[in-house]
């Protein structure tokens, strides 16, 4: 028995050294998550004010932003996929939902505060989208082309990693007899078998698979008329399995592990998408706020010119030239530029709020954090001509440079692989089967049985191994195993379900670069409208600026009415807000443009092996 337990173990152990063994057995480590921020936050803040540059906002969102750290996992979450496939295993798939920020107060596209007031009677705006859930909720895109419903799993493939299994028993048995003429004066027949075995077992990539078996048993018993106790008896067997038609070819079987190695590059083209996604969105949200703070001061120096006028009027009537109702006229129109100016400073804050989130990684959790003011200290600038690129050379650009429209392309790759296992499924099952067996047979003579030895060898385990391996009992076969099925309905609507997937997948594949072409052609339009926009909005604030110059002029002289006045200070406020949303406007249109043809990356001077690290050595202006 100790003979036959130490030989299985040892052959157990043959062909795994001792560190492998461990390491097989234990899982690969994974890092734990940092939820620290990076200290660049705490270098740019000062005095409870946090200086923000654009390009420091874009260098804390790859260092902070929770989105980005999410989409570091995808690539990592992929290689397992292909350790996974390598052993022969199925897939389980990735994730293809990409996050974006918050669309902010200002919105991807929205008006800022520009309606001061629209007629004669000033009508301060009242926001009430203070706790409109939509502007601070993170949005998402789902870059899958390949629809919801997984595809069939088609013909199984090989177990790649080798297996070794075995069993070890060991039993005594008691029988009753009727007769002693057996066990030689005993009415108990008592038997003892001991048993080990050892199975190897390998797939490969052809289909062929391979167990290797070897068996040992030691027996013995009370009987007189067994000529031989103890017996060993062993066999060692060799079976090869190779299909010829369903799960016959390399191609075939290695379809999984083709299909997670392309799933490692759509895990990074995903990421990139990430960054791309985050990157303009933190620049939107950044023009946002440098926009509102704009519209703050705008809405600051148009209650210093209504307080102004209110001043005047007061001294007026108390000089009895004017009559009393205008200075409550004045008063009225200091109020409602008190009103916009509280509703512009609101939306400031809220917009800091939802910035600061994006840009840390436990948001508002730190008092430090959630107390600071950002000082952008960047301006928005629109430049005095712009360059002329034809939207035939943008479209190129997106097609070639967009990272979801590649990760589509493989995805519809991946598709195709797949359909093979399908079509293969039809096909019928024939297997060639070989074996080969040798066995061994000893024992010791018995000398209660009073016989003398047979053909069997006398001897111990080590006789029977010896006969094993001189192959002096050979077993040898052959035979084709086959599986028909006579309609074959189930891998018919398999195969067909899934090449009408994968032409799916291509139908959403050519909507997803009809899309991209749209987004630029749009982009472009939405660039040339906001230009003009801005071009007429500076127009119409330099008259405006006259007009209430020379309106106050004339009400110094007594040629013009307190309500003109008004009338006029109220269009030149409404007319600086409009500017200003119209630079605004103007910076959100060359963003989107940037993450529609894919620049924005190149813009503002990431490389996704920095953004992949998410460390910024030296946080780059963007090159607009």
């Amino acid at each position: 028995m100790r003979h036959i337990l130490t030989t299985v173990v040892s052959m157990a152990l043959i062909p795994i050294g001792a560190a492998a063994q461990l390491r097989w057995y234990r899982p690969r480590p994974v890092p734990q998550i940092n939820f620290q921020n990076s200290g660049r936050i705490d270098e740019l803040t000062r005095a409870g004010q946090l200086y923000l540059s654009l390009a420091d906002a874009v260098a804390l969102a790859l260092e902070n932003n929770l989105d980005i750290e999410l989409q570091r996992l995808l690539p990592r979450i992929a290689a397992t996929d292909v350790l996974r496939a390598s052993g022969g295993g199925q897939l389980r798939g990735l994730s293809l939902l990409v996050n974006q920020p918050a669309p902010g107060i200002g919105g991807p596209n929205g008006p800022l505060l520009t309606n001061l007031t629209a007629g004669s009677t000033p009508t301060p705006l009242v926001n009430t989208n203070f706790s409109d859930l939509a502007l601070i909720s993170r949005q998402q895109n789902n870059l899958s082309v390949a629809g919801g419903a997984p595809l069939s799993s088609g013909t199984s493939i090989p177990q790649y990693d080798p297996s070794v299994s075995g069993g070890f028993n060991w039993m005594h048995q008691s029988d009753p007899q009727f007769s002693t003429v057996l066990t030689g004066g005993s009415n108990w027949l008592v038997s003892k078998n001991t048993n080990g075995s050892i199975e190897f077992t390998q797939g490969f990539s052809t289909g062929t698979q391979i167990d290797v078996n070897f068996d040992n048993t030691r027996f013995t018993n009370n009987a007189t008329r067994y000529t031989y106790d103890p017996t060993f008896n062993s066999n060692l067997g060799i079976t090869v399995r190779q299909p010829l038609l369903r799960g016959f070819g390399i191609d075939l079987n290695r379809r999984y592990i083709r299909i997670a190695k392309n799933s490692e590059k759509v895990a990074a083209l995903v990421f990139q998408q990430q960054v791309i996604d985050t990157i303009a969105g933190i620049s939107r949200l950044y023009t946002d706020l440098v926009s509102l703070n704009e519209d703050v001061n705008v809405k600051r120096e148009s209650l210093k010119l209504a307080q102004r006028l209110y001043d005047d009027n007061r001294n007026k009537v108390d000089q009895g030239t004017l009559a009393p109702i205008e200075v409550t006229r004045a008063r009225a129109q200091v109020a409602a530029s008190q009103q916009a100016l509280i509703s512009a400073e609101g939306l400031v804050r809220q917009q800091e709020l939802i910035v600061v989130t994006a840009l840390t990684r436990r948001g508002l959790a730190s008092a430090s954090i959630r107390d600071a003011h950002i000082v952008p200290t960047d301006s928005l600038t629109v430049p005095d001509q712009e360059t002329a690129v034809p939207l035939e050379n943008l479209i190129a650009d997106a097609l070639k440079t967009r990272p979801d429209l590649t990760q589509a392309g493989i995805q519809v790759e991946n598709t195709q692989i797949s359909l093979k296992g399908s079509r293969n499924a039809l096909r019928p099952s024939i297997d060639v089967v070989g074996v080969v067996r040798n066995g061994g047979l000893a024992g010791d003579l018995n000398p209660l049985s009073g016989t003398v030895a047979g053909s069997v060898p006398t001897g111990g385990y080590g006789t029977t191994l010896g006969q094993i391996f001189r192959r002096n009992n050979p077993t040898y076969g052959v035979g084709v195993q086959m599986n028909l099925p006579l309609r074959n309905r189930v891998a018919q609507a398999d195969a067909a379900r899934d090449e009408l997937q994968l032409r799916q997948t291509q139908i959403q594949r050519e909507q997803l670069e009809d899309q991209a072409r749209l987004e630029v052609a749009d982009a472009q339009v939405s660039l040339q409208q906001a230009r003009a926009s801005y071009e007429a909005a500076v127009q119409t604030r330099l008259l405006q600026e006259q007009s209430v110059d020379v309106e106050q002029q004339k009400f110094d002289v007594g040629l013009s009415t307190n309500f003109l006045v008004i009338q006029y200070q109220s269009f030149l406020a409404q007319a600086r807000s409009t500017e200003v949303a119209a630079k605004g406007a103007y910076a959100k249109a060359r963003i989107a443009l940037e993450r529609a043809t894919g620049s924005i990356l190149r813009t503002n001077g990431i490389s996704i092996d920095e953004a992949y690290r998410g460390t910024v050595s030296r946080p780059h202006s963007p090159a607009r």
